[in-house]
């Protein structure tokens, strides 16, 4: 027998599926002592055949098991290209951890607040988001190169918060006008991850309610996801679209090679329009600025003196390559001269609370050497490529 509405804490939402069953969506706070009692208050209360959370194989994992960092080669996370995806795990981490540090608050306690529910009581427990690889590659992938050079910003930017987060103010934020107001404002800055990052996730956190065994499903998913979740429950919208990597189009790949042979291009016209001299000097300014800027990445990351070298004379020979980054080659270099010991690894969880953690633990350097390396190359690639065009008109 369902318990009454009434008895229930005020962050659930109940709603009755098609099938005559129902489910019971907890909006939680990630790191919110009272969204902890509500999961265990609402669980004692209905006792649920079973119980979704917003968690991916992946992520469960990593939140019971404590030795996951030290698995990490950073060697590997280099050469598969995510450097940038793990860096913004970290970043995201750190956020949360130090909210929760300053409320006393384990970041996502109320997920394993469910699993342990679910192993006293014998409910099943449902693992009800997208794997988080996913995600993170769709919403790159939906990005312009602006954008995202904007969101690395956004997120290194993150490391430089401070202040002081009041617990009234994690609880305010579960309003769920006062979430849909943060999430406008989020999708002014960047409209196409929200759909992605939020409506993709919604429609699949919904599937896999709907498909959760029993009659009485308890979901406990973060307060921005519930309207969405509600409104996709109904609806019989296919998610198998939104469960695959993204393909590569050919116009992108076009694209990519268009640089190097435009850069090319120019430096050949402006042979024929200045001579010798001119296009000289044209390789000294892709050469100089493109390598430069790369370089001061890696310097701002506090590289190694030979990571900062190798970026110099590596970006400007990346940039004519789609293939390679100047970042790869800085991150390698710098994990070759500086390799992660197994203490850094297990460090990683206590060095990302604090800003400067990002800088002296040498793993989390890695991946700022990659990131800011790439973007410094980047930049100097627009900055020498528009100066070279200027020069060649």
């Amino acid at each position: 027998m369902d318990a009454p509405a009434a008895a229930l804490p005020e962050s659930v939402t109940t709603h009755v599926l098609k099938d005559g069953r129902t489910a019971y969506l907890i909006g939680t706070a990630h790191v919110s002592r009272h969204s902890v009692d509500d999961v265990r208050a609402t669980i004692a209360a209905l006792k649920p055949d079973a119980v979704c959370v917003e968690l991916c194989p992946a992520r469960h994992s990593a939140m019971l098991q404590r030795d996951t960092w030290q698995q990490m080669n950073i060697f590997r996370v280099i050469r598969e290209k995510k450097a940038a995806f793990l860096l913004a795990q970290l970043v995201l981490s750190s956020f949360y951890r130090r909210i929760g540090d300053q409320l006393g608050v384990q970041p996502g306690a109320e997920m394993l607040e469910a699993v342990r529910q679910c192993e006293q009581t014998g409910a099943a427990l449902v693992l009800a988001d997208r794997a988080v690889d996913i995600t993170l590659k769709r919403v790159w992938s939906a990005l312009s190169l602006w954008n995202k050079l904007k969101m690395m910003v956004h997120l290194l930017a993150g490391l430089f918060v401070t202040e002081k987060i009041d617990a009234q103010l994690v609880e305010d934020m579960k309003n769920k006008d006062q979430l849909e107001s943060i999430l406008a404002t989020f999708t002014e800055a960047f409209p196409e991850i929200k759909r992605r990052l939020i409506d993709e996730r919604d429609a699949v956190l919904a599937h896999n309610i709907r498909s959760a065994p029993g009659h009485t499903i308890v979901a406990v998913v973060g307060a921005g996801h519930v309207p969405g979740i509600v409104r996709s429950l109904d609806c019989a919208e296919r998610v198998d679209q939104f469960l695959e990597l993204p393909q590569r189009s050919r116009l992108g790949s076009l694209l990519k090679w268009s640089i190097p042979v435009g850069i090319a291009g120019l430096v050949v016209l402006g042979f024929f329009r200045g001579g010798l001299d001119h296009t000289v000097e044209s390789i000294y300014i892709w050469v100089l600025v493109n390598g430069a800027l790369s370089a001061l990445g890696a310097a701002i990351a506090l590289a190694h003196p030979l990571t900062i070298l190798a970026c110099f004379v590596g970006a400007p020979i990346t940039s004519l390559n789609p293939m390679i980054a100047a970042g790869w080659v800085g991150g390698l270099v710098q994990a070759w001269v500086r390799k992660p010991t197994v203490a850094d690894l297990e460090n990683l969880p206590e060095s990302i609370a604090t800003f400067g953690g990002f800088w002296k633990n040498p793993a989390c350097r890695i991946l700022l050497v990659v990131v800011l390396a790439n973007i410094g190359s980047s930049l100097g690639t627009f900055i020498s490529g528009g100066w070279i065009f200027a020069r060649a008109m």
